[in-house]
């Protein structure tokens, strides 16, 4: 097979070499998938540079999505699974390759038809959006709810499901373009993060506070946002985004740190707030019954129509360095994929 390997951290052009290496074998709960595509992800872009401490050592292969087709199956795999059946698969790093194996539970059939780009999107992005918005908290009708990123592709999921569930959403971006998708996806008050101070816009907006925010960012955009919270809200916080910066590296995460800002377990209590974190590759690691709820939910979801999923971008394979550059610069809209 053919896999996509990062030898050292570095700009995209440096950091990737294309190496043959063996077909890997599924162990007896793992499938085979002979990769169509893979999805582009911000924690790519966190690896590549050597800030993702769940990533591999070098000289490691990353990626957490593919699409593709069953080639072969461990000896306890069941589920409908089988050699030739299309799927799209959550892959615990590795999918940056031709062939990869993942736990039979990360992967569910799709139809013939279904877009390579929208089946990755099903994947990580949007079975984030609904573990974050359905399993770890509970949306109501009405609820206010504030979407950091909202043009990325989690924060993409997330509009859409909140909107199914009837929330008024606040979502920020940082261009005229990605404010304009926003309204295009039904978000009610979109704000450009880089013109406008989003905090204080939401108290104009929303004296009383929001019920829910979604924090991809980290640092102090994810403190502002906590702090925008009605009594009773909650802040789930799933990236760490503001840790790509362009200084000593050493200093931008310390000074993110910093910048989260520090809290005591009283302050919950008083306010009745909730702070949730979410790690998707943790759930993968000890809760993968529950990844597969979630990637059935969404692929069932996009199937009847209810959810659609952006492709933003798809890029070929001798493309990698500019798909990486394309999302490391928040040009892209919705998901980003690259094509074998």
């Amino acid at each position: 097979m053919k896999a996509f390997t990062i030898v050292k951290y570095s700009k995209p052009e440096k950091a990737f070499e294309l190496r043959e290496k063996a077909n890997p074998v599924p162990a007896a709960h793992e499938v085979l998938i002979a990769v169509e595509a893979f999805g582009i992800n911000f924690a790519d872009i966190m690896a590549r540079n050597g800030l993702y401490q769940d990533a591999p050592p070098l000289p490691s292969v990353v990626g957490y999505e593919v699409v593709g087709r069953i080639e072969a199956c461990g000896i306890d795999v069941k589920d409908k699974l089988e050699k030739g059946t299309r799927v799209t698969a959550f892959t615990r790093f590795g999918g940056y390759a031709t062939h990869v194996t993942t736990d039979a539970r990360a992967v569910v059939p799709i139809g013939e038809d279904m877009d390579a780009g929208v089946a990755c999107a099903l994947a990580v992005q949007y079975t984030t959006a609904w573990f974050c918005a359905e399993e770890m908290i509970r949306l109501r009708k009405g609820n206010h709810v504030l979407i950091q990123a909202a043009a990325g592709g989690v924060g993409t999921a997330l509009v859409q499901l909140c909107k199914r569930q009837g929330c008024m959403v606040y979502g920020t971006a940082g261009s005229d373009k990605k404010l304009a998708y926003l309204r295009e996806l039904g978000v009610d008050f979109p704000i450009n993060y880089n013109t406008t101070d989003f905090a204080k816009e939401l108290k104009r907006i929303r004296p009383e506070g929001l019920d829910v925010a979604f924090d991809s960012v980290g640092g102090k955009t994810f403190r502002k946002s906590f702090n925008s919270l009605s009594k009773g809200g909650r802040i789930v916080g799933y990236g760490a985004a503001e840790n790509l910066g362009g200084g000593l590296q050493i200093i931008d995460t310390l000074k993110m740190v910093f910048n989260f800002g520090i809290y005591h377990p009283v302050q919950f209590l008083l306010n009745s707030r909730g702070m949730i974190g979410v790690n998707m590759l943790r759930i993968a690691d000890n809760h993968p019954e529950w990844l597969k709820v979630c990637l059935e939910s969404v692929v069932a979801l996009a199937q009847k129509g209810e959810i659609k999923p952006l492709v933003g971008a798809v890029f070929s394979a001798d493309k990698l360095a500019d798909a990486h550059r394309f999302v490391e610069t928040r040009q892209s809209m919705g998901k980003v994929i690259v094509k074998w």
